[in-house]
C-alpha cells in the first residue's frame, strides 16, 4: 500500500499531524479518508474551515493556510501496528519537516502522536508549555478517529482553541 503524500508549504498557519494513514487513506491516497474518522467534521464545526471538506479535497487545505502530515507514513489498520523503529525515524523526519516549513502551529491530532514526537509521558489538551522547535507553537488535540470515545462536541471545543490561537499568532 502506498504512503500518503504530505500537503505542506512554508509558513502555514497550522499543520495537522496524525499518527499515520488508515488503510482507507492508503487506498484512496487522501488524508482522513476513513468514513468513521471525524476530522473533516471537527475542523469545520470548530470554525477552522468555511465548509465541510471531503478527504478528496485534502490538498485544498493549503489554500486556507493548513497543512497535513503524519509522524509515520505507512498506512495501518491501527496505530498499535507502528513499530518503535518507524516512530524513531518518523520523529526525526517530522522534526526536519517542521524546522524546514516553519508553520506557526503544529497541531498534533492525538495525545499519543505528541507523546511519540516529544518523548514526554504527559500532555494536556491545547497549547503545550514548551515547544519542541522554537517559534512553532505545539497544540495537542484529540484524535479524530471514530474509535475515540470522547463526545464529538468536546473534541470540537478543543479544536476551537486553534481558531483563537491562530488569531493570536498572526
Amino acid at each position: 500500500m502506498k504512503e500518503i503524500g504530505d500537503h505542506l508549504q512554508k509558513n502555514l498557519d497550522i499543520v495537522f499531524i496524525g499518527f499515520n494513514p488508515s488503510i482507507r487513506s492508503g487506498e484512496t491516497g487522501h488524508h482522513y479518508a476513513n468514513p468513521n474518522n471525524r476530522f473533516w467534521k471537527v475542523i469545520h464545526e470548530a470554525g477552522l474551515t468555511p465548509r465541510r471538506y471531503r478527504a478528496e479535497e485534502d490538498s485544498k487545505l493549503l489554500e486556507l493556510g493548513y497543512g497535513l502530515t503524519n509522524i509515520v507514513s505507512r498506512p495501518t489498520k491501527a496505530a498499535d501496528e507502528i513499530t518503535k523503529d518507524e516512530y524513531r525515524l518518523g520523529r526525526e523526519e517530522l522534526r526536519a519537516k517542521l524546522a524546514h516549513y516553519r508553520p506557526k502551529i503544529a497541531c498534533f491530532v492525538g495525545k499519543g502522536v505528541y507523546q511519540e514526537y516529544s518523548g514526554k509521558r504527559k500532555s494536556e489538551w491545547g497549547v503545550q508549555k514548551e515547544s519542541m522547535i522554537g517559534g512553532i507553537v505545539d497544540f495537542v488535540a484529540p484524535s479524530s478517529s471514530g474509535l475515540v470515545r470522547m463526545k464529538v462536541e468536546h473534541i470540537v471545543d478543543i479544536y476551537r482553541g486553534l481558531v483563537e490561537l491562530k488569531e493570536a499568532v498572526q
